[in-house]
């Protein structure tokens, strides 16, 4: 029997006390833990962990709670099962193997078990094969050749992925050729940018295969589309110094009753993307021996373009992370050099990218410089466009050569080539300005040096 441990108020207590969660939060714990202990000891079950007792049990709940608060119970029975896993008191999770033969999300699962045709709904469920189509071979080994070439690959890995599925699920995918599938596959696309993405993906897999069968035709990109696409991007929104200055005190300020540490930490990863450039997937992959106070300096590694940097940093981040690190080691936060630098208390482990976003646009939000919902408005990504703009404008004011400092920003930012640091170089009022007062200044002079104070009698 998989379940040989003793179910006591105890053991619920101990595994509740590592969720670091409130008083109302536990009792919610305790009740469905409780509904399940209740569950087994009035049932005479060969295997508790078993799919067919997890399926009475919820069926019995079925009969007296609604099914979004069926399927937090067993989200928490999940977890509470995962942990004895770890602890060696268990030796599988039951949910756990649910969700690897039927996909991760558990409340499909839940509905499927509940339904009277169980079988043919978990079938439903089983995730489509990685790479299955007649193609997929072909693009693994396509996206292998790009990653033996240095290329990282993940947003395209991710894009075929998704073309595969299309033709997994299409009827006669293997009798057309191609720049058909890809030009149809396209037309789907819900966006003008995602149509462009997926032709653009479509004629990368063409032309990488073409290289073995000369009879393969490439679908074109049509320059118009590539139009649309370049007209309907958001521009970057450039935050004024007091905007800057409204966030940071929003995140100071941000409510957090259960994880006192997470407003400075909210505070810090402002500073860090504001004054160092940081992108939001540098920011959760920094580690605690990525930080040199003495030396003023922070590691970045293998970061985007395969590119690992080490950025001096300005006093005023410096002193945002000295009282950042205080206040961690007073929460208790692990102190490893491979521990994350940003620590989520709650989860005691740092923070995930799609987590610490989700905070941050909050902070947004919070500030008044973005509306409620929706996925309009100022975004984290526009702070790195501030710090360039930002650092342009103080080269401007300081009479700095702005051209002769670019390959150091793109450097410090950690662009490829300079190329791509132009991109971030959005034209506002301050630093139009700036440009053209330098240009009046140079002017008068060529036009002072060519005798121009004739000319204007």
């Amino acid at each position: 029997m998989n379940l040989q441990i003793d179910l006591s108020d105890e053991l619920y207590r101990r595994y509740v006390q590592t969720l670091h969660i409130g008083l109302a939060t536990e009792r919610h714990y305790y009740s469905a833990l409780h509904r399940f202990q209740r569950f087994v000891d009035t049932r005479s079950l060969s295997d508790p962990m078993s799919q067919a007792a997890l399926t009475a049990w919820l069926k019995a709940m079925s009969a007296e709670l609604a099914l979004d608060r069926i399927v937090d119970y067993a989200r928490k029975l999940d977890g509470f099962f995962s942990w004895l896993v770890d602890r060696g008191q268990l030796a599988t999770n039951p949910w756990a193997e649910l969700r690897g033969q039927y996909g991760q999300r558990l409340a499909p699962i839940v509905r499927a078990l509940l339904s009277s045709n169980l079988t043919e709904t978990l079938d439903a469920l089983r995730p489509i094969p990685s790479f299955g189509s007649h193609l997929g071979p072909a693009m693994q080994q396509h996206l292998a050749y790009k990653q033996a070439l240095g290329f990282r690959y993940e947003r395209e890995t991710t894009r075929l992925r998704s073309f595969d599925r299309y033709l997994q699920s299409r009827p006669g995918a293997c009798q057309q050729p191609l720049h058909i599938l890809v030009q149809e596959y396209a037309e789907q696309g819900p966006t003008p940018e995602s149509k462009f993405e997926r032709l653009q993906s479509g004629h990368h897999l063409a032309r990488g295969l073409k290289r073995h069968d000369p009879s393969i035709v490439v679908p074109k990109l049509d320059p118009l589309m590539v139009q649309e696409v370049v007209r309907q991007r958001r521009r970057p929104y450039i935050y004024s110094t007091d905007e800057i200055q409204k966030l940071f005190a929003t995140a100071r300020a941000y409510p957090s009753p259960h994880a006192p540490l997470r407003p400075l930490m909210l505070y810090t990863a402002l500073a860090l993307a504001y004054g160092a450039g940081l992108r939001l997937s540098e920011l959760v992959h920094l580690t605690m021996g990525d930080v040199d106070l003495d030396a003023g300096t922070l590691d970045i590694h293998q970061s985007k373009f395969f590119k690992s940097r080490r950025l001096p940093l300005t006093a005023s981040v410096l002193a945002a992370l000295q009282r950042y690190l205080a206040a961690r080691c007073d929460a208790g936060a692990a102190t490893q050099s491979a521990a994350a630098l940003l620590w989520n208390e709650q989860k005691s482990h740092g923070y995930k990218e799609v987590t610490l976003e989700m905070l941050l646009t909050s902070v947004i939000r919070r500030a008044g410089l973005k509306p409620a919902t929706g996925r309009v408005g100022p975004r984290l990504h526009d702070v790195r466009h501030t710090f360039v703009c930002h650092r342009m404008l103080a080269w401007y004011e300081t009479g700095v050569d702005v051209q002769s400092r670019l390959p150091y920003l793109a450097t410090y930012l950690g662009h490829k080539d300079i190329h791509s640091t132009l991109v971030y170089l959005t034209v506002t009022r301050d630093l139009l300005q700036q440009a053209n007062e330098r240009f009046r200044a140079l002017g008068a002079r060529v036009f002072q040096a060519h005798g121009g104070g004739d000319l204007c009698r």
